[in-house]
């Protein structure tokens, strides 16, 4: 009971900022400078491989910019092997079952790559939103077109997290990230954690039907990125509550009625949610250290915008399905998390109940 109240109380608290503004800028500039030339060119359908590839400028906020360097390439690479399976996956019309086998698996391996290089934001979560959300939706344009968008936005966002060089002229051969490496054991045990979560809530979302499985697994993949248990729970709850509010907005933005932006611009539609993307992803990162709900209530905009833009749906059915996958996505990772945690501390237990110096040992 006092775990639960102190994560609701979380709910309310604001970390400390740490130029948190300039990394949001960062990341709004290279997702606004690829998505407004594709809406000036008439495929805003497209938008969404030019933010997924945007998301570099995630990553190595806070580092020296020979260190963000590295780290955005890697990143870089990363996110464009999961759009690049995700379109292939498109046009090869491989929908339902097989794309929860293949992202479950590449959340695995997504696991092991993130944890050996040592990506922050940590996890395969951004690797496998991408795979899934490219992988349902019908690919317009010959699949190379596709991945060389993602790619182009990528490097561009490379280039804007290393521009304060220029400014700087500051180089420090001797930096290296804080972060230690996963021992091999703990990098194993750590993937084997996201393909069973991955895999069960994308189970459960083709067994009930929805016709977007990888919002669950998505979902599922959040409280695995946690350091400990606390702060799996921490970010499954966060995850829950930030998504729902999210889903408001993008109520207010998507169903008619006098409150929506896309009243006021008839025939701009498409202009108008390439906007809201960019001004939304600003506020995702602007939050995203500081209060990872926060910037789920931006986040989750971001996500459906950028759908609706590739691939009209209804509206209300866009909304609940997100709500529903991410409820039971983000449950499963709690439980997958909970369930290793508790099966670790029984064994804990028993090798130092038996008092031999050997268990004990082998317990440190």
């Amino acid at each position: 009971m006092k775990l639960v109240k102190h994560h609701v109380r979380t709910l309310h608290s604001l970390g400390p900022a740490s130029n948190d503004h300039l990394a949001a800028l960062r990341v709004a500039v290279s997702v606004a400078v690829p998505s407004l030339v594709l809406l000036f060119l008439g495929w805003p359908d497209l938008i969404i491989y030019a933010v997924f590839g945007a998301l570099t400028g995630m990553y190595g906020r806070n580092e020296p910019h020979q260190l963000r360097l590295k780290h955005q390439t890697q990143a870089a690479l990363f996110l464009l092997s999961g759009v690049t399976v995700g379109v292939l996956l498109s046009v090869a019309h491989i929908h339902s079952w097989g794309l929860v086998v293949v992202e479950a698996l590449l959340a695995g391996v997504g696991s092991v790559v993130a944890d050996r290089l040592r990506l922050r934001p940590n996890g395969p979560f951004f690797g496998i939103l991408a795979l899934g959300a490219c992988a349902s939706i019908p690919t317009t344009v010959p699949m190379l077109a596709a991945v060389l968008i993602c790619a182009g936005s990528a490097a561009f966002s490379v280039a804007i997290g290393f521009g304060g060089w220029i400014r700087l002229r500051t180089w420090n051969p001797a930096a290296v990230r804080a972060a230690a490496p996963l021992g091999r054991q703990k990098t194993v045990v750590h993937a084997a954690r996201y393909v069973l979560a991955v895999g069960a809530a994308g189970a459960i979302g083709v067994l009930s039907g929805s016709g977007h499985p990888h919002w669950a697994m998505a979902a599922a993949a959040v409280p695995l990125a946690g350091a400990d248990l606390p702060s799996s729970v921490h970010r499954g709850l966060h995850r829950i509550v930030g998504t729902f509010l999210g889903l408001a907005v993008v109520a207010v933005v998507l169903f008619p009625g006098p409150a929506s932006p896309l009243q006021f611009f008839p025939g701009r539609e498409a202009a108008v949610l390439a906007v809201l993307v960019i001004i939304f992803q600003f506020t995702t990162e602007l939050f995203m250290t500081r209060h990872y709900g926060l910037a789920m209530v931006s986040f989750t905009p971001v996500i459906l915008l950028m759908t609706q833009l590739a691939f009209p749906e209804d509206p209300l059915l866009l909304v609940t399905e997100r709500g529903v996958e991410t409820l039971v996505g983000a449950a499963i990772g709690i439980l997958v998390v909970v369930t290793v945690h508790a099966r670790r501390s029984a064994a804990g237990s028993g090798r130092v109940d038996t008092g031999g110096s050997k268990d004990i040992g082998a317990a440190s």
